[in-house]
């Protein structure tokens, strides 16, 4: 009994550790979570106010029908979009041919799991956090968003 409640804590701790990692995902999409530079600016890495979570942008694979759908998760004012004409061998690498992103994503080529930056200048501009970090942003936001409210 207690080597398989062991077991199973073990289980957990990988499963939720894979979770964190954002290594256990839907089959065929990844989410990308990104990070701003609230009162300040990014310097490469290095933001010069506060960091606080982004936007997560969101890709979904279709292997079947050569198209990558694409949309911005937890905001329904932001454009969704479809790319047609992809190269995909998984949710974590594909590639899709001409396509002109004027703002609608961030990119249109995922390798590894990772996107790979536009060259062509048109995609949203972002900074790619680790999920585990952008949770803890996301968590930590109401306590900063509160220690900067100006007392009256």
């Amino acid at each position: 009994m207690r080597t398989s409640l062991i077991w199973i804590a073990v289980l957990a701790a990988l499963g939720l550790l894979g979770w964190m990692s954002d290594f256990v995902t839907l089959q065929g999409e990844r989410t990308i979570y990104t990070a701003n530079c609230r009162d300040g600016s990014w310097n490469g890495t290095r933001c010069s106010g506060t960091v606080v979570a982004g936007k997560r942008f969101r890709f979904r694979a279709l292997q079947i029908h050569r198209e990558v759908l694409f949309w911005t998760v937890a905001s329904p004012q932001e454009a969704s979009g479809k790319f047609s004409d992809c190269e995909i061998i998984d949710g974590r690498n594909w590639v899709c041919k001409d396509v002109v992103l004027q703002g609608q994503t961030i990119t249109r080529e995922m390798a590894h799991g990772k996107p790979v930056p536009d060259r062509s200048g048109h995609a949203t501009p972002y900074h790619q956090v680790a999920k585990w970090y952008w949770l803890f942003l996301n968590l930590t936001a109401p306590a900063q968003a509160a220690a900067q409210k100006p007392v009256p």
